[in-house]
């Protein structure tokens, strides 16, 4: 089963309901202001599920107003995205670009950086139901202007991308137990990359964009691409320009202005993926030629060269100091 907390008000003394999960909430999103007419009575089952840096939560309450004032995000910032999609009631989000109105079919993107507002709106059974996602805003591709641009579009849970990132957080949110505690920062990998194609694809799309914003979203999609198709030892940058319907000059080009060339960012990715297989206790059965494989290294003589250059020392002498970090001088 996957690392888990669970919080439910009813184990805490009605008095010191309130205070609590606002204290809860400034650990698993970033401290708010709270506002209700159930102050007194609050009902809140809040789940936190850990895939490494990215967080998953569950959770049902009572009509809640949550508030991330100026004053807040000077006191504390994750500097984090926040997703919720509701399952049950809706949401009515104010923040600094106008205001959205979310249901089950789509989801609402926050920034810890940015105020916001946010009014729950109960179902039927009075109570409002919805999954939330923490992801480290330094784990996605996209710059800070970016960024904010994503807080003020609405992106669908019910087609492409999102579809398939609701179906994951659904998943996650029903059936934690069929995964190991170590699965959870590969599912984590899994969201970080999913929800980035996400955003590049609504970037994209959302009217027409200046070229250098263009330039910047199309590098996001271009990194999403290759992430997905690691395993693929045909994944070159010719490939990728083919993929992307563009030229190889020109993927070149986009990639001038950034830290590594296009086959160098594919390698480093092979790469530290391989490096966390190989260092998961879930995974030392698995041969090292599999694991160099499943990430596009089909000659384990060219993967042992190329980790050893990247890393130091080769696979086997990396894996042994994983399961003996005693040994490592």
């Amino acid at each position: 089963m996957l690392m888990e907390s669970v919080y439910r008000s009813e184990d805490v003394p009605i008095d010191e309901r309130f205070d609590c999960w606002r204290t809860l909430l400034g650990r698993t999103h970033a401290p708010v202001d709270l506002v209700s007419e159930h102050r007194q009575d609050l009902l809140v089952v809040q789940r936190t599920l850990s895939l490494g840096a990215v967080s998953v939560w569950p959770s049902s309450f009572h009509p809640v107003v949550f508030r991330r004032t100026p004053r807040l995000i000077r006191e504390s910032d994750p500097e984090g995205l926040h997703l919720t999609l509701p399952l049950k009631g809706m949401l009515h989000v104010s923040r600094e670009r106008g205001e959205t109105c979310h249901d089950p079919d789509s989801f609402n993107v926050l920034s810890t950086s940015r105020p916001f507002e946010v009014r729950s709106i109960a179902s039927a059974d009075g109570l409002h139901t919805g999954v939330g996602l923490e992801v480290p805003a330094a784990l996605l591709p996209f710059p800070g202007r970016l960024r904010d641009r994503l807080t003020g579009l609405r992106l669908s849970a019910k087609d492409g991308f999102g579809a398939l990132l609701a179906q994951l957080l659904t998943q996650l949110t029903h059936g934690s137990h069929s995964y190991q505690p170590a699965d959870g920062p590969r599912l984590g990998t899994i969201v970080v990359d999913l929800l980035s194609a996400l955003f590049a694809h609504a970037l994209d799309t959302d009217g027409p964009l200046a070229a250098e914003t263009h330039q910047q979203t199309l590098v996001v999609r271009i990194r999403a691409f290759i992430q997905a198709n690691l395993h693929d030892p045909a994944l070159t940058p010719s490939a990728v320009a083919a993929a992307q319907h563009i030229s190889t000059s020109y993927l070149h080009r986009l990639f001038q202005h950034e830290e590594e060339t296009v086959a160098a960012w594919i390698r480093r990715q092979r790469l530290d993926r391989a490096r966390r297989d190989l260092a998961d206790p879930a995974q030392y059965a698995v041969p090292i030629h599999v694991v160099a494989a499943r990430w596009g290294f089909p000659q384990a003589a060219d993967f042992s060269r190329a980790f050893r250059n990247a890393f130091g020392v080769p696979p086997r002498e990396y894996r042994r100091l994983a399961r003996n970090p005693d040994m490592a001088v």
